[in-house]
């Protein structure tokens, strides 16, 4: 490879990554101006506040960033009014739902419509999609030295827990919306080392959709791409999953 053409690939690599940051830092941003204004801006008091602090501050968000989300929360700083709202579609047989934050409810669903149009789909009606999912909080444990299954389901069960799963490189903790922050608070009181920036309260699959085409999981993929790359979009849940196969074929071709 030429050096012209590694340094443009590591350039359009960093941009892309730049770009993804900046997106984080957005969402996260709308998420603490909302719980601020619902919920005051002491994080010892709000506990939605503290745990998107935390959340924050694991995905590398500046202080400064975190201090002007909490004034438009307190209304030190102007913004406008933000809405959320759900769309929902199935793409290849695959469920796809997209959920936004936004200060013009018209233009985040013209947006969503343009990309489901561009990929062949037309929005689904509420409940479409979405019934093939179940919201939930879910807590990411890394896998560490003496960390058993056993000792995370005593303490996340005494913590509110519905179930801990087991995974090869950790663990997943699920718990109802409301119970998030408090099953957070015990793991992590217990000394246990949580992926903060990976943990959140979503849609989790109740039905999976196996993918075993790859130009399909390609498809796929490209769509939620789109849909968040659109500067409204908070998260995109699917229920793909995919064979070992196209795994490994999409692994390799990067």
């Amino acid at each position: 490879m030429s050096g012209h053409s590694h340094w443009a690939t590591i350039k359009r690599a960093k941009g892309a990554a730049d770009a993804k940051k900046g997106k984080i830092f957005s969402k996260l941003g709308k998420e603490i101006t909302i719980v601020v204004k619902a919920k005051g801006k002491d994080p010892a008091n709000n506990p939605t506040l503290r745990t998107l602090i935390a959340k924050a501050k694991a995905a590398q968000m500046p202080n400064d960033n975190i201090e002007r989300a909490i004034k438009k929360g307190t209304g030190e700083l102007e913004s406008a009014a933000l809405v959320d709202a759900q769309y929902e579609g199935i793409k290849g047989g695959v469920a796809v739902v997209v959920t936004v934050l936004t200060d013009n409810k018209n233009r985040a669903a013209a947006e969503v419509s343009n990309v489901f149009k561009k990929n062949g789909l037309e929005l689904a009606k509420p409940g479409s999609a979405s019934r093939l999912f179940d919201r939930l909080g879910q807590i990411i444990i890394p896998a560490a030295e003496g960390l058993t299954e056993d000792k995370v389901m005593e303490i996340a069960l005494e913590g509110g827990a519905e179930d801990v799963v087991a995974e090869d490189d950790g663990f997943t903790v699920k718990c109802q919306p409301t119970d998030f922050t408090a099953v957070l608070e015990a793991v992590k009181n217990a000394g246990i080392a949580v992926d903060e920036e990976n943990s959140n309260i979503g849609l989790v699959p109740n039905m999976m959709a196996t993918v075993s085409d790859l130009a399909q999981a390609k498809a796929v993929n490209k769509f939620v791409d789109m849909l968040e790359d659109l500067e409204d979009t908070q998260d995109v849940f699917t229920n793909m999953e995919t064979t070992d196969e196209v795994d490994a074929a999409l692994e390799a071709e990067g």
